[in-house]
């Protein structure tokens, strides 16, 4: 997490609940064929998403556009090129009918649905807690937990070593050259090290977790403790009233008249 968000309610929920919730709220989308209730349950999600996150408006916004040209790109796809039978606009390869415009617009808050969900979730929790609360509340076994966690700090390293062996080439005068040799020289050049390097780390991780009885099946203690509170129980009540208010508000005010 950026040190320079701040810290909202949804931070202190359960990482294995909220977890859980989203990936069970992303299959109940999927048996989603309602427009109306596709798009009540998208604005709630997207609620969440940019009001409670603690990021900067300016920075949510930087991240969505990727995701905001998957919903305009998936519908159009499905609008512009899709079949029915009540037809309203065909211009050559181009034929919109309301089948196919009801069907994009699903498909794309469906997509719209699941980014925000995904951008919640990796906004709101830190690695290094969900992996905790694997092992405490999921009974994670402990030597694939640690081992997810090392993988990640080794990510940080590999980059830093990639740019030191990018700044001894550039010193070097190895950077200028062109071509398909240059670009096979420069291949090896970056891809050996690197790998020798990770090969190396990973080996040294793998005899530390050892000797630290890692592969021990006995319970084990945790400086980091994980269990649930009030929060966990606003997380989950505050979507069940989602899909029922949202359902409830598709059938008396539907937002479009299908």
């Amino acid at each position: 997490m950026n040190v320079s968000s701040a810290e909202t309610w949804l931070h202190k929920v359960n990482p294995s609940l909220k977890l859980c919730a989203l990936l069970v709220l992303c299959i109940v989308a999927l048996f989603i064929h309602d427009l109306n209730y596709m798009m009540n349950v998208t604005i709630g999600v997207l609620l969440l998403f940019l009001c409670f996150t603690g990021h900067s408006m300016k920075r949510i916004l930087l991240l969505s556009i990727p995701f905001c040209f998957i919903f305009i790109s998936t519908s159009l796809a499905m609008i512009l090129f899709g079949k029915g039978e009540t037809l309203w606009f065909k211009w050559g390869l181009i034929s919109i009918t309301e089948e196919s415009f009801i069907r994009g617009l699903l498909v794309g808050f469906r997509a719209l649905f699941f980014a925000a969900l995904g951008l919640t979730f990796s906004l709101t929790t830190r690695p290094v807690n969900l992996f905790y609360s694997l092992m405490q509340q999921v009974k994670l076994k402990p030597k694939y937990a640690y081992s997810f966690m090392a993988a990640l700090r080794l990510i940080p390293i590999m980059m830093e070593e990639f740019q030191t062996i990018q700044n001894a080439m550039k010193v070097r005068g190895y950077e200028k050259g062109k071509g398909i040799r240059s670009v096979y020289f420069k291949m090896k050049a970056y891809s050996i090290p690197l790998l020798s390097g990770s090969i190396r780390r990973a080996h040294r991780i793998a005899i530390a977790m050892e000797a630290k009885r890692f592969t021990d099946t006995r319970d084990r203690t945790y400086y980091y403790e994980f269990g649930f509170s009030i929060k966990d129980h606003g997380f989950i009540l505050y979507f069940i009233i989602l899909l029922l208010a949202g359902f409830y508000l598709s059938v008396h005010f539907p937002l479009l008249p299908i």
